[in-house]
């Protein structure tokens, strides 16, 4: 049996087949109050909700050694112990999908995400993923949970994820992520000129009225969130900015930068109607017109290895569309 202890969990890979993950974990006194459902996805981030609340009504997720509900309140301090199965995802079609592979060894993958690729596979959206492709090129990822995936990008971010291709790599690579270890700076170009650099402090949570959409929230649903930026370039009515997570909410750049009054170009969700400069040349109107996503990449990405504890870290460039996208904005300075 291997053994790993993180800060927060004692984990266990187990030689059962049925019991392939045992982890415990110490509820923090300040989760008082809290849903066992809640505070299970904040300590086993590894898995989704939906799974934790199907472990902890089947009683494979209990409070002190006894059975719960998913509604039931904690008082903090309590020991979740939890008897995950890591199933195999072979309800999961394989599937022929390219990836451009950065970097890749026993342990991990690094992958540079393309536009328009979905990470997961969804109700609506069962086939076409890149866990569909992660699955094809990499069989023995079907006994990882996620097929690997650790994090996630949007369907129209493009830029660096990294995928672990063993069970104990996965789980050194989400407590990297829980303590703040993984680096992620992304570049975005947005509407408005920033004056300075700055940090946005502000919580997020599920939008009042849009429940595909995030918003600052005070809410019961709300979690931190931090992200850090400055300036790389200002153009005539628009700035590219680098933007570096300290932790990883859901559009958190998209939301935060909106919530500055700089949205992100091209943006469905939080952008509005496309922000034409008085002045612009034709090209750059037509341009701005059409480019339909997000202005956003995962450019820079470093982790300690799971295995080595070596830092490391890669770089990608920024892709065609948006590199199109600058050199019209540069041209529009003239």
């Amino acid at each position: 049996m291997t053994e790993k202890f993180l800060a927060t969990a004692e984990i266990s890979v187990a030689d059962s087949a049925d019991e392939d993950l045992i982890i415990e974990a110490h509820v923090p006194i300040d989760s008082a109050g809290q849903r066992v459902d809640q505070v299970a996805a904040r300590l086993f981030p590894e898995f989704s909700r939906s799974r934790l609340q199907s472990w902890v009504k089947e009683g494979k997720l209990k409070v002190d050694e006894k059975k719960a509900r998913s509604k039931d309140k904690l008082n903090g301090g309590e020991t979740l112990t939890l008897l995950a199965v890591v199933e195999d995802q072979e309800q999961w079609q394989a599937e022929n999908i390219p990836l451009d592979i950065v970097f890749e060894d026993d342990s991990l993958i690094v992958i540079n995400k393309p536009v328009g690729l979905v990470v997961h596979p969804a109700v609506g959206n069962r086939s076409g993923t890149l866990l569909n492709g992660l699955l094809y090129h990499f069989p023995e990822l079907n006994q990882v949970p996620r097929a690997g995936i650790v994090h996630r990008l949007d369907k129209d971010t493009s830029g660096l994820m990294v995928v672990a291709k063993t069970l104990e790599s996965h789980l050194d690579l989400v407590e990297q992520l829980r303590t703040k270890d993984v680096s992620r700076i992304y570049q975005a170009v947005v509407c408005g000129l920033v004056t300075a650099g700055g940090t946005v402090d502000e919580p997020l949570g599920r939008h009042p009225a849009n429940r595909v959409k995030r918003a600052v929230s005070q809410g019961s649903d709300a979690r931190d969130a931090v992200s850090h930026y400055r300036i790389l370039q200002k153009y005539r009515s628009h700035t590219l900015v680098q933007v570096v997570l300290e932790t990883g909410r859901t559009h958190q750049i998209r939301v935060h930068m909106a919530h500055l009054g700089f949205p992100l170009v091209g943006d469905p969700l939080y952008g509005g109607r496309p922000r034409i400069p008085k002045g612009a040349s034709p090209d750059l109107i037509a341009y701005l017109e059409l480019f339909k996503r997000q202005a956003l990449h995962a450019w820079q990405l470093g982790i300690e290895h799971p295995v080595t504890g070596e830092s490391m870290s890669w770089q990608v460039e920024i892709p065609e569309d948006m590199q199109t996208l600058l050199s019209l904005l540069e041209a529009d300075n003239v």
